[in-house]
């Protein structure tokens, strides 16, 4: 007895034929939020010139470390909640407001929402976070931060999250992040479409050139990715 097809489509997409988009989900840091200014105010709470401290964070980076070595290496024994504690009782509170936002970001998003898509935004960041991003005012059906959903990138349940919440197959799920480990890999990895930025710290420094040739879209800026998708799903080259 042949048994009956799958009610849902399988959770790996086909790269060489990339179905239409249904919903784009956004990073934060690096994609719609610029993380220069946020990085400049830690080197001010750390007594470190800034041009310092963002030379250290590329060299770390680059062999393949995280933010979190580089406050080690200026403040060994770095308490990340203690620091955030002290920067909030000093009045220099850490995260991140409207002047941080990326100029294309907002214009963006609504190019997306426009074209009758779901529009995400999901992201490693704390639980602060979900207040901030609150108060820019984008146009986006839900804001997914990492600490509240109780599950960070690169792991499979993050971007399966998304997908239920946007309730499409993650293959009709497009991912924009500036990250190839946390953005591109695992999301090409569950069968989602992704979009690499090239921009930030982390744009510039990963490279993996299979990667990339599995991403439908690879950007230097956000400005033209609403035109893209539109050209995508209509078939327009």
């Amino acid at each position: 007895m042949t048994p009956p097809p799958p009610l849902t489509p399988p959770l790996t997409g086909d790269l060489r034929t990339p179905r239409p988009v249904q919903a784009v989900f956004f990073d934060i840091g690096e994609t719609l939020i610029n993380e220069g200014e946020i990085y400049g105010r830690w080197a001010d709470w750390l007594g470190v010139p800034r041009h310092t401290f963002l030379t250290k964070l590329g060299a770390v980076l680059a062999t393949g470390g995280t933010h979190m070595d580089l406050f080690e290496y200026f403040r060994p024994g770095f308490d990340l909640k203690v620091e955030q504690r002290g920067r909030l009782e000093a009045g220099v509170p850490n995260g991140f407001g409207p002047d941080d936002l990326y100029p294309d970001a907002r214009a963006c998003l609504s190019g997306i929402r426009d074209q009758g898509l779901y529009v995400g935004i999901a992201g490693n960041q704390p639980v602060e976070a979900a207040e901030q991003m609150a108060a820019l005012g984008l146009d986006a059906d839900v804001v997914g931060i990492s600490d509240v959903w109780g599950v960070q990138k690169p792991s499979h349940e993050f971007f399966e999250r998304c997908a239920q919440i946007a309730d499409v197959p993650p293959d009709r799920v497009l991912y924009v992040g500036d990250r190839i480990d946390n953005d591109v890999r695992p999301a090409l990895a569950l069968g989602m479409q992704a979009a690499f930025l090239r921009r930030g710290p982390w744009g510039h420094i990963q490279q993996d050139a299979e990667a990339l040739r599995g991403c439908l879209f690879v950007l230097d800026d956000l400005a033209g990715l609403p035109n893209l998708v539109a050209g995508h799903n209509t078939g327009r080259p």
